[in-house]
């Protein structure tokens, strides 16, 4: 079976991202991409890169468009999405690559976004240890997938299986994450240009207030924590993509080193794109561009009696798009790798 799919965003970052994989993927057909501003104009033209789709011109963003295929692909800024998604009913699979559908509280949601609260979907990161196994089971015959922000699902894949297995406390959670500003979108920045953030490491967001934590928080609690406290600091560094997250928490009492690093080869060690490097092997951003790939390091320091987790992804990727497509397979009963690939670009 052929599918249709439409892409609202198509001109953005994330948009174009959906598009290359999915350009990719046998079971897809790309009928439809929609734009705001860049609406009329040809695809090529924002997304140069994507020769095989020059035929497709950017259409405005409204429900009548986009309804009428089998699967729609939102990537819109928060607070966007939610006046499409209500107007979708007769949509098979509609998957929301923006915050609105991720939170479950409403009162997280009116703290860190603020506007109007939608209901929670499926949340898009089938790999993610939960209290019950992993979150893979809540995506097979989804219709409604929200996929994650990037930080946050890159944070909560490293330190989940810690919480899940009890060798690490919760409470006492610091990450620090080194971001490429192609996570905070196409949209003209100052502070994003290139004569701010080359040569220079822009800390952003500091003090408990990037919007991605709460989005931590719940999957932490899903994978069993009681409370979560978590330091979180973001810093734009000059890269145009990727990730990579340094977290590290107190660990447990009575956890001893084969426990803490058991824990984490578990939860990875039968997955395909999330995967614990061998012991004292950390990953590079490099190592992951373009590839659908989470790398770890884990480092046991029992000196400050902390467990520290390097984790590297592609923010465009396993970060974005590669989880909404993943997620998207596992929705459909296809396999769960179609159209992504564990082999990143080099040098």
């Amino acid at each position: 079976m052929t599918y249709s799919v439409a892409v609202s965003g198509a001109s953005g970052y994330a948009g174009g991202e959906i598009l290359r994989i999915l350009a990719a993927h046998p079971d897809i057909e790309i009928r439809t991409v929609t734009a705001h501003a860049n609406a009329g104009q040809p695809l090529i033209r924002h997304q140069p890169h994507l020769r095989s789709l020059a035929h497709l011109d950017l259409q405005d963003t409204t429900p009548e468009i986009l309804s009428g295929h089998d699967i729609v692909f939102l990537a819109l800024p928060h607070g966007q999405s939610g006046q499409y998604t209500d107007a979708l009913s007769d949509v098979g699979l509609v998957v929301d690559a923006g915050a609105d559908h991720r939170l479950v509280s409403a009162d997280a949601w009116d703290a860190f976004y603020g506007g109007a609260f939608h209901e929670p979907w499926a949340y898009g990161v089938p790999e993610l240890p939960t209290a019950s196994g992993k979150q893979r089971a809540n995506l097979v015959g989804a219709t409604r997938i929200a996929a994650p922000g990037c930080n946050a699902s890159t944070v909560s894949l490293s330190l989940a299986p810690g919480v899940a297995a009890g060798v690490i406390e919760a409470t006492d959670l610091v990450t620090v994450l080194a971001v490429g500003p192609s996570g905070a979108g196409k949209s003209l920045k100052p502070h994003l240009l290139g004569s701010e953030i080359l040569g220079s490491a822009n800390p952003y967001a500091v003090g408990g207030v990037h919007r991605h934590i709460p989005e931590v928080a719940q999957a932490l609690r899903a994978a069993g924590a009681a409370e979560v406290r978590l330091s979180f600091t973001p810093v734009i560094v000059p890269m145009a993509r990727g990730i990579l997250a340094t977290s590290s928490a107190r660990i447990a009492p009575g956890a001893s080193d084969t426990d803490v690093r058991a824990a984490w080869e578990r939860a990875y060690g039968d997955e395909l794109f999330v995967q614990l490097l061998p012991e004292g092997v950390y990953p590079r951003t490099a190592d992951v561009i373009g590839a659908n790939t989470a790398l770890m390091g884990l480092h046991i320091d029992r000196d400050a009696n902390r467990v520290t987790v390097v984790t590297a992804v592609d923010n465009l990727v396993k970060g974005t798009a590669g989880a909404a497509v993943q997620s998207m397979n596992i929705a459909l009963g296809l396999p769960e790798d179609r159209a992504l690939t564990v082999n990143g670009v080099a040098p």
